[in-house]
Order: structure tokens, then sequence, then C-alpha cells
């Protein structure tokens, strides 16, 4: 073999040495070129050139020609042709028959090509070609490795991995069976940044299906850009024909923007909006808009009922400096109507509470200081629409853990203090924009330890609040101020925990050794709140003016099942805590009205369901037993036992299972049967049994339901079913809400899901089952 080498790289040789290489160089050159042999050239940048062929080379002036099987090896770039031209001077390589290019992650195969080692540019006739193309894992997008094929008349070869490509198509799929592809006269191909498509047309099984006169995709792991998304086509029967575009706006790195509409032929239109921004690393901001503009739907005379409206919300979270914090989550919804009528998902529709909260914090030195907005607004009844609002704007909070000042005596000393203003709307009353109230209550807390077995904690609190307004013996509003002073002491007792340990060796010698351990935890807990008087004066505007007098006492035991493997942390199996008060002033200080809903805080502390028409001595026996034995099963069961109307008169259940990766099922039953004054006779069942994802390979399928049993209603109903292959998949989707005298809908829903690309069609992966 024949090598011939030069480089680039300056060396210390003599003027003599130098000039003896050169003229052998010269006489080498001359002659022609023996077969399979290696020229070794300099590039022009140092790097080393590199030709051989099977067949006959030969030299003429800066051109280098060779023949049968010449392959050209520069750096990454590997060059392979049946004919090769090699200009030494401009670095320009012409090649002919069989040309495969290879660089990186692009392969090029062709009939011809111009190309310039240097400049890393060229032409390339008659293309086949791929570029693989790096993913990050996205739940949102179906993702294969499979690389970019494309096959072209002509691709040109720019600066900056930039790839123009004339009469072209392009796939993920098997490029000799492609399930789908877009052809196009003209495509830009970005490494790592994007493809863009001028008049193309996507084409499924080779048949046109959708035109498109500009289109992006994504070519990279990390790449936004402006443009407008994918059209979504529908229909329901309560909407008519959907048709939708949205347009995604990116104009810097930390910020960007999704504004889209709807035509819906049997109402009119809708409007989304999202707007999300990262300015820094400690700041978030996510705003998101929908509203409807609703003709309206006949009502039994003919008359046509609109339903639209809109809902807003806004997300802010932000790490200031000196370890302040700030938060907003602002909620606004024009009507409960428009929820109930065009919300997606079930659990959405049914959701009456608009809740706002925005507040900034700082915790120190055991210290706690809070500024806040609050907005609370339930919906009560839809026709009329009435509500409950209770807004807390503005408001402040200074409090601090507990805290000993002496080192060798056990007496923690804490407070809470708050001043802001209040005010209430509802059908009943309506208060002054502002309604001062300030409060202020002291703690001491002293834990003792009697022995190695039994804790005793004592807290005392002192409370003093005043309320700007207040409520006269009709229930009207009184603009006379209100105050009370109160006392509170909770004397908490926790007996010994009984504990017996099971030991369990296993069979198999490759198994570590199993330990069980059964705990009972006993608590009695005694309370007792004076001194507050005037309890119905004052106005509900949150849980504190629920503070009532009581004496009572509230035991309960719990008991729990561990599981401890080899050197594994223990596990909790089985816990199940049984609890109680009693209650040794049934008025409470005179609070109780008899004949009505009663809502105390000592109610609410043991169950979030009201439970007193009148005076009480005992509670509800409260049972809730939870089983998690290692995340393959979750379930939960409450129970609540009233003793004066002796039986259950609250059921909640839930059981979760997940015994493989991909399989889920979830059950949820909750009945309420107590009186109807306190809450509305209720029995429903919902479950959701699935297996895979949208956008997981092969077959996937889910399907749940919301059963009403005391009315014999089926609330909802959705079914979705899907298979993806390498390259693309097809989804369907059928839901049905049925909420009465509101919105009784049957949506179909059918996607093409493109692999790295997204969906074709209505069905977005982002959306709730419930």
């Amino acid at each position: 073999m024949f090598r011939l080498g030069s480089t680039l790289r300056q060396n210390r040789r003599s003027a003599t040495w130098l000039s003896l290489v050169q003229f052998l160089l010269l006489c080498l050159l001359a002659a022609p070129f023996s077969h399979a042999q290696l020229v070794r050239l300099p590039s022009g940048k140092g790097d080393i050139v590199e030709i051989s062929a099977d067949g006959p080379q030969r030299k003429q002036g800066d051109l280098f020609i060779a023949d049968k099987n010449v392959l050209i090896q520069y750096g990454e770039i590997s060059l392979r042709a049946d004919h090769v031209e090699y200009n030494n001077r401009t670095h320009d390589t012409a090649a002919a028959g069989h040309i495969v290019f290879d660089y990186d992650n692009q392969h090029i195969e062709a009939e011809s090509a111009q190309y310039n080692l240097s400049t890393a540019t060229g032409k390339f006739h008659q293309v086949r070609g791929n570029v693989k193309i790096a993913r990050r894992p996205n739940p949102m997008v179906l993702l294969t490795e499979n690389p970019l094929y494309f096959e072209a008349r002509d691709v040109d070869k720019l600066p900056g991995d930039v790839y123009i490509v004339r009469q072209a198509w392009i796939t993920v799929c098997d490029p000799e069976h492609p399930k789908w592809q877009f052809f196009a006269k003209r495509a830009r191909i970005r490494l790592d940044k994007n493809v863009a498509l001028v008049n193309a047309n996507f084409r499924l099984l080779r048949v046109p299906l959708i035109w498109l006169p500009y289109a992006t995709a994504p070519a990279g792991p990390r790449v936004r850009q402006t443009g407008f998304l994918i059209p979504d086509v529908g229909n329901s029967n309560r909407k008519g024909f959907i048709l939708g575009d949205s347009f995604y706006w990116a104009p810097k790195s930390w910020f960007d923007a999704t504004l889209g509409a709807q035509y819906l032929s049997k109402r009119g239109s809708s409007q989304n909006a999202e707007f999300r921004a990262t300015p820094n690393e400690n700041t978030t901001l996510k705003y998101t808009y929908f509203g409807v503009m609703d003709r309206g739907l006949p009502d039994s005379n003919d008359v046509l009922q609109p339903q639209g409206g809109h809902q807003q919300q806004l997300e802010i979270q932000s790490l200031l400096p000196n370890n302040w914090r700030f938060v907003a989550d602002y909620n606004q919804l024009s009507s409960l109507t428009f929820r109930l009528a065009f919300a997606d998902a079930y659990g959405d529709a049914i959701n009456s509470e608009v809740r706002s909260a925005v507040f900034l914090s700082n915790n120190f030195n055991g210290f706690s200081l809070n500024f806040a907005a609050l907005n609370d607004k339930n919906f009560l009844t839809l026709n009329p629409e009435t509500s409950v609002s209770l807004r807390n704007l503005p408001e402040a909070r200074f409090g601090s853990v507990e805290q000993a000042p002496w080192r060798n005596l056990p007496v923690y000393f804490s407070f809470d203090s708050y001043i802001g203003g209040s005010s209430r709307e509802d059908a009943n009353l309506t208060t002054s924009a502002v309604v001062q109230r300030t409060e202020f209550a002291p703690r001491v807390t002293i834990p003792l330890h009697i022995g190695p077995w039994l804790g005793i904690t004592a807290t005392g609190t002192l409370r003093t609040a005043r309320y700007g307004a207040s409520l006269d013996a009709a229930g009207n509003l009184d603009e006379q101020p209100l105050t009370r002073n109160d006392g509170e002491f909770t004397l908490e007792i926790r007996p010994p925990t009984l504990e017996r340990f099971f030991d369990r060796a296993s069979l198999k010698k490759d198994k570590p050794r199993r330990r069980y351990k059964h705990t009972i935890e006993p608590q009695f807990t005694f309370r007792y709140v004076g001194g507050i008087n005037d309890f119905e004066r004052f106005i509900r505007f949150d849980s504190d003016a629920t503070l009532s007098n009581t004496t009572e006492i509230e035991y309960g035991i719990t008991q729990r099942l561990f599981l401890k493997s080899g050197d594994d942390q223990p596990e909790e199996l089985v816990s199940w805590q049984v609890s109680q008060k009693h209650y040794f002033d049934p008025t409470f200080g005179g609070a109780i009205v008899d004949g009505q809903r009663n809502v105390l805080q000592t109610f609410n502390s043991i169950t979030p369901f009201a439970f007193a028409l009148g005076p009480r001595t005992w509670s509800p026996i409260i049972s809730d037993i939870k089983i998690t034995p290692g995340g393959k099963y979750d379930a939960e069961q409450i129970l609540e036992y009233d003793p004066q109307l002796k039986k259950v008169t609250a059921i909640g259940t839930l059981l979760k299972i997940k015994p493989y990766s991909e399989f889920f099922a979830t059950v949820a039953h909750f009945r309420f049967q107590d009186d109807p004054t306190l809450q509305p006779l209720s029995n429903q069942v919902r479950a959701l049994v699935g297996y895979g994802s949208l956008n997981r390979k092969g077959f996937n399928a889910i399907a749940g339901i919301s059963y009403d049993i005391s009315n014999g209603v089926l609330q909802n109903q959705v079914a979705q079913v899907n298979y993806n292959g390498g390259c693309c998949g097809l989804a369907f989707e059928y839901r049905r809400i049925n909420l009465p005298t509101v919105r009784t809908e049957n949506q179909f829903r059918v996607a093409f899901i493109i692999a790295n690309l997204g969906t074709f069609g209505n069905l977005r992966r982002q959306e709730k089952i419930f």
C-alpha cells in the first residue's frame, strides 16, 4: 500500500528537509496510483482527509480522481461512492453512483453529490436518508426511537446543520411500508431544532387527508416554536360540529402562550387562552381562560336559554429574598350553569366551589408572618342561582410555634394574632365591604411524663376577639361591634402503647426474614371552652365564628400492623382508628338551635358532616380503616354510626388496585343517610378501570362510570380504546355526561396519534377522565 502524508500542523524541521519532502511529493503525484491505495491529504483546517478506493486513482493538478468503492473520511464525515473527484485546494468533492454519506446522526444515500469538506455544505440528488433525533420522555406525546426518514429529489446541505429538501416525503415509520407520510414541495430540516414543511399534505396509508400550506414539527429534545397547532375537529349532540384551532407563541425561552377558539355549530363559539412564564428559577406564573359565547338551547316554550359564560385562573408562586414566599391562586367563574353546561370532565362540572387565595409569608426564628387575601364562593342552588360569598381582604396574621424560655423547665409559650377585614354576601345577609376583625390568643403548653409509660400534655389559651359588626336577635345586620373574651383548656392523655411482635421465617433461603408488629394506641383528650356569650350574634365569616362553649372528652383507640422485611424500614400495612366525643353540655352554652342544621367548631373537629339538629350528648362513632400492603393495593373505609339515631349515617369506601405496572382499577362508594335537613341524601358509586395509557405502545383501554344509586341515574360514562404502533396510533373515546335539567351530552372523539409530533383529532392526553 502506498501512503501520502502531509498536514497543516507546523513543525520545526529545517527548510532543507521541507523542500525535499515537497520535491518527493510532486514526483510521486506525477505518476498514477495503484489500486486499493490510501491517500492522506491536508484539509485546510489542520485535519487529515483520507481517500481510499478499490479501483484506479489519479491526480490532475489539484484534483484527485478515484473509482470503485471510494471512501473519503474527514473527522466524523464519511462519504462513499463509485466515483469521487476531490479538489485539494478548494476541498470540493464531486461524487456519483451509490453515494453513502454519514456524519454524526445523519445518514444520506444519493445518486450524485457535490460536497465541500471544509464548509460542510453541498448538494445531493435523488436522495434517501434519515436523521436520528434525541427525545426527552414526555407523557403528552407518543415517542419512538425511529429516526426521521426522508426521500427527496434534491437536498441542499447548508451551514449550521440545515438541510433544504425539495420534492420530499418525511416520516418516522418504516420507510419501506410507512403508515403515514408528509409530502412537501419544500422542507427545511434544522437538526436538533425543527422541521418546516411548505405546501405539504399529510397522507395516511398513502391517501392524502390534510393539506397544509406551512407546518413545523420539533426535531430536537428541547424545542418550542411559534405557530398554529394541529386543528381540532369533533362532534357532540349538545354542541354540534366542532372545528377549532390554536396558535402557540413562544417569544422567549421562559415565556409561552396559547390562544385558541372553536366553532360550535349548535351553540356558538368558545375561546381559550393559556399563558406560562418562568422569569427566573424561583418564580412561575400560569394563566388560563375558557369562555363560551352561547346562542342557547330552546326550553319547553321554544325560547332560547343561553348558558354561556367564562372561567379563569391565575397561579403565581415566587420565592423572594430574605425567606419571603408569595403565592397567588385566583379563580373566577361567571356562573354555575356555565360550568355544568360546558366543563369537559364530570368532576369539574359538579364542583360548586370557587376559591381564591393570595398570601405573602415569612417564617423566621419560630415566628410566622402572613399577609393574605381570601375569597370563597359556594353555589347553593341552580334555579334561581344562589350562593354564599365569604371574603377576607386584607388580613394579617402573626404567630409563633411553641418555644421554651427556660431550658430546664418544660413550659412552652406560643401565640396567634390576627387583624383584617371580612365580608359576607348571601341571600339573607350582605355586610359592608370591610368588617374589621381582630384577635389575639396567647397559649401555654406543659408536657408531662409520669414514668416511662404515661404522657400528659396540658394546654391553656386565652382569646380576645373583636368584630366590627354583628347580628341582632332577628338575624339582621347590626353595625354595633361585638367583643368576645374566652378561655380554653385542653388535657391530652396518652397511655402506654401496647405492642406485640410476630416473627415469620421465610421458607426460601434467598428471601429475608419477616417480622410483624401489632400496636394498640389509646388516647383521651379533655377540652373545655368557656366565656363565649351571644354566640348567635357572630357573623359567620369563617370557622373562628363557630367557636362555642363546650365541655367534652374525646376518646379513641388506634391499632396498627407493621411489617419489617430484613434490613428494610418498617412499613405500615393496616391501621384502624375508632373515636367518639362525649359532650357534658348538650346545648353548648346555648349555641344549639333546635330543628335546624348546626355547625360548630367542636363538631367539625371529629367529622366533616353536620349531625346536630338539636342538643347532642354524643357524637357519631367514627371508624377509619386503611389498608396499604406495599403499594399494589390501597383501601380505605370510613363509617359513621350515630348512637342517637341508632344507625350508620355515612359510609365511604375507596379501593385502588394496581397489581401490574400497566393495569389499574379504582372503585369509590359514598352514602349519606342522615336527616335530609343536614345534607341531601346521597348514594353514589364511581369506578375506573384501565390498562396502559394513551401514549403507551401497544393496546390500551380505560373505562369509567359514575352512578347515582338513589335516583337510578348514570351520571357519567367514559370509554377510551387506542392502539399505538412504532410510529403512530389510533384512539377512540366515548363520553356521556348526564346532569338533569342542565345537560345530557354524548361526545364521540377520535384521534390519530403521530409519534414525536402529537395528535390529529379532538382527543387530548391532558384531559381528565373524571
